[in-house]
């Protein structure tokens, strides 16, 4: 991971509802999903910002909304100091050169019926790189080599592939333009535990190289805590919390986000019968009729009826760098709840 000072990229307010349709041929709306609903958050030239949640929280939604692959319906995106969401369809294309994503599923992504060289060679023919096929051909022996594949690779259909080595060749195809910014979304769940950490570090290695900013969207607290400088936990289509990495996991400050990092197991069997863990009662509520007031009030542990059922708590910063959006942390922080009581238990919890 790299440090950075000025900011890439700007997300504020930003919302994407999908609209719900009923009625003949489907033209009455009858409601929307609020798939992204009020983000705003920065991300700093060559750091990692790594957004995790459960699924259908809205994480990928985001990302893809950011690149403008999913039309956002509120808020701006700023690419170093571009709103995007102004931007003309012929001004989009350009900009996009700087912005690239890396899917989930490679084999869903990569045309079975074009061979490597096709597939890396198209960016180019689109952008229209200078240098001619000659040139091109040689980028792409470049960039398999960048992500540790044999040259001979470029000859071969994605089929051919395992999904690791699958996987770095959209890794290369994102890196083809030389962008300044990569979105990869769940890069690695698709993947092996074993392969996991490869692509991983994979990932770290051309940051370092080619100064890239990341965001990584992943639902597992542990992959994204090697690679992210700065992590975003998001509920029900809302950042919940926000903080430097190893902080976050050294005092997660939300209950949502306590209970994501006490899922996590340990390699030590001592250590992991001794673990105290909160289990999140009920399921995910519909992000089409979302919760009044704080929207995890519903599975929370820690709730305060009245004010968490009826109050939606602001995002504030309640460390350095440590943003949180609940009314409970905000207690604790201000001495009105026993934080160490009510850590572990919250039937426990008192005024001070």
């Amino acid at each position: 991971m790299t440090g950075g000072g000025d900011v890439l990229l700007e997300v504020r307010d930003l919302e994407v509802h999908f609209p719900i349709r009923s009625g003949v041929l489907l033209q009455r709306t009858v409601g929307h999903v609020r798939a992204v609903d009020g983000i705003s958050l920065d991300v700093r030239r060559g750091t990692t910002l790594g957004l995790v949640g459960e699924s259908g929280c809205g994480k990928s939604t985001l990302g893809r909304a950011v690149l403008r692959l999913v039309e956002p319906t509120g808020g701006s995106v700023r690419f170093d100091g571009v709103d995007l969401t102004t931007l003309s369809p012929e001004e989009l294309r350009r900009s996009r050169r700087r912005m690239q994503m890396v899917f989930q599923d490679p084999m869903a992504s990569l045309d079975p019926r074009q061979d490597v060289e096709s597939l890396l060679v198209e960016p180019m023919r689109a952008h229209r790189l200078d240098g001619g096929p000659t040139a091109w051909r040689a980028r792409v022996r470049e960039l398999l080599g960048l992500v540790g594949l044999p040259s001979t690779a470029a000859a071969k259909y994605p089929h051919e592939f395992s999904g690791g080595q699958r996987q770095r060749i959209g890794i290369a195809r994102a890196i083809a333009l030389e962008p300044d910014l990569v979105i990869a979304d769940e890069p690695v769940s698709a993947l092996d535990v074993s392969v996991q950490a490869q692509v991983v570090n994979l990932l770290e290695e051309l940051q370092e190289r080619l100064g890239l900013t990341y965001v990584v969207i992943a639902h597992d607290l542990a992959v994204v805590r090697h690679i992210s400088d700065e992590i975003g936990v998001m509920y029900l289509g809302a950042l919940v919390e926000q903080s430097p990495s190893e902080q976050l996991y050294l005092q997660p400050l939300h209950p949502y986000t306590i209970s994501l990092i006490s899922a996590i197991p340990v390699p030590d069997p001592e250590v992991e019968d001794r673990r105290e863990r909160i289990l999140l009662a009920g399921d995910l509520p519909s992000p089409a009729a979302p919760p009044p007031g704080c929207r995890f009030h519903t599975r929370c542990p820690f709730r305060q009826p009245t004010r968490c059922d009826d109050e939606v708590p602001a995002l504030r910063e309640l460390a350095p760098g440590h943003r949180v959006a609940c009314h409970w942390a905000e207690d604790v922080r201000d001495g009105r709840i026993v934080a160490a009581e009510s850590a572990h238990d919250p039937t426990a919890a008192g005024t001070v």
